[in-house]
């Protein structure tokens, strides 16, 4: 309670009493939110559960005037209770009330009169609504200056806001016309208003909506409805998808007769609420069925096309490896053709075999892995790439392989490479006249 230390014994009796209302266990949100709302406790409720409701604040914020929704003011059942003023009792209230008659009559005439002449001059500015919400601000200012603060809670926000609200919230919407002038405005205020059955079924059931006639928003409510006389109250409900006004309450009464006549009119009028109520059930059922479908079919649609990906992918990666077993195929053919080409080039670049009877001839016998034996001549002049060229290019040797000599065991450096494109002759490797090698298959 450190927070408390500052505040007054008011501020500290509406912080609590806030608290309350509002359900919010933390003391120092409770304090920023009514010191936003200037200590205005009615106006920190109200956006507090407007916030809650996910609806627009009304209290201090520039906003768009909303639209006024779609209104039926004349109803073929429309109750209009219009209250005459009390007539007078007795000889002395009579004679009072007929010698201040004419006086009456003579100003009401001449004040009537004077205005007429004086709008002709200058137009009723009354008739530019530029800011709504602050004309209602200024109103319940005004009221609670005037008259205190035992009232029911008033609506912080337009007329056409309050419309929207109770269309939104499926509430009646109970609108007091406040005249100024009028001689049965301040007993109506200080009495009737002001009682505590009035307060409590106002705000428990309804909202209430308020504004002076004398300014910009209360005038132009004022032509809408087309009101005879103060004080002037009308009930308004949705009903056939319209705001209606249900009922019009016209002149002075009690606490104990409005609540009546307005709870009468409510529970003539409850079946619309009831159905319009079904309806918006029905409507978020199938709203809600419907989200819950395009769910149900998007998470279908997810699933289908994950399984078309993946079978994509199956799909490219099996002509991926077609793909690659082809290029295979095609890369050993070429290197079988090039292989073959360059065989038949090696073919026509050996010597001729020597005869029998050379004398420098040499006697190669080549025994292969398949047990067949190969025999050719050369000269022992010849390099020694020769003996490899012949066994390369015969059908019966394989491709990739080694000559070798048993005794001794060693392998003869037959091969052309970078290093040594020619090896040495068949002389130089000590070869004799006559010799047994083997082809060896690198790749057995």
């Amino acid at each position: 309670m450190a927070d408390e230390e500052d505040l007054s014994s008011e501020q500290t009796e509406q912080l609590l009493h806030f608290q309350d209302l509002t359900g919010i266990d933390d003391m120092g949100r409770c304090r920023q939110i009514l010191e936003r709302h200037r200590w205005d406790i009615e106006a920190a409720v109200q956006d507090t559960f407007n916030e809650r409701e996910g609806a627009p604040a009304v209290f201090n914020q520039p906003q768009a005037e909303p639209r006024q929704p779609a209104m039926n003011l004349s109803p073929s059942d429309q109750r209009v209770f219009t209250v005459e003023r009390r007539r007078p009792q007795g000889i002395f209230q009579w004679g009072y009330f007929v010698i201040l008659f004419p006086f009456r009559f003579v100003y009401s005439t001449l004040y009537d009169l004077m205005k007429f002449v004086y709008r002709l001059i200058k137009p009723d500015p009354r008739r530019n609504v530029t800011d709504p919400v602050g004309d209602v601000e200024r109103f319940i200012q005004a009221y609670r200056d005037k008259f205190g603060n035992n009232h029911p809670v008033f609506y912080r926000g337009s007329y056409s806001q309050a419309l929207n609200d109770a269309k939104r919230e499926l509430k009646f919407l109970l609108v007091y016309l406040h005249g100024e002038d009028h001689q049965d405005t301040d007993e109506f205020c200080r009495v009737t208003l002001a009682a505590p059955d009035v307060t409590e079924f106002v705000n428990s059931r309804l909202l209430f909506w308020a504004c002076s006639t004398n300014s910009p928003e209360g005038y132009r409510v004022s032509q809408a409805l087309k009101e005879n006389t103060y004080p002037f109250l009308c009930l308004i409900v949705l009903r056939d998808n319209r705001m209606t006004v249900v009922a019009r309450i016209e002149g002075p009464l009690g606490a104990r007769e409005m609540v009546s006549r307005l709870e009468r009119v409510m529970e003539d009028n409850e079946a619309s609420l009831v159905a319009a109520r079904a309806d918006r059930e029905a409507l978020n059922f199938n709203q809600t069925l419907r989200q819950e479908q395009d769910l149900a079919y998007q998470d279908s649609l997810r699933a289908d096309q994950e399984k078309e990906r993946k079978k994509r992918e199956e799909q490219e990666k099996r002509e991926a490896e077609e793909q690659k077993v082809k290029a295979q195929e095609q890369e050993q053919l070429r290197l079988l053709e090039e292989r073959e080409r360059q065989k038949e080039e090696l073919r026509k670049g050996m010597p001729p075999e020597p005869s029998l009877d050379d004398s420098d001839a040499i006697r190669i016998i080549l025994r292969v892995p398949s047990g067949v034996r190969l025999e050719r001549r050369f000269l022992k002049t010849h390099s020694m790439k020769y003996l490899y060229y012949f066994v390369f290019c015969n059908e019966q040797c394989p491709d990739d392989f080694q000559i070798v000599a048993n005794y001794p065991r060693r392998t003869l450096p037959c091969q052309p490479t970078e290093e040594t494109p020619e090896p040495k002759t068949f002389m130089e490797f000590g070869l004799g006249k006559s010799e047994m090698l083997f082809v060896h298959d690198n790749e057995a």
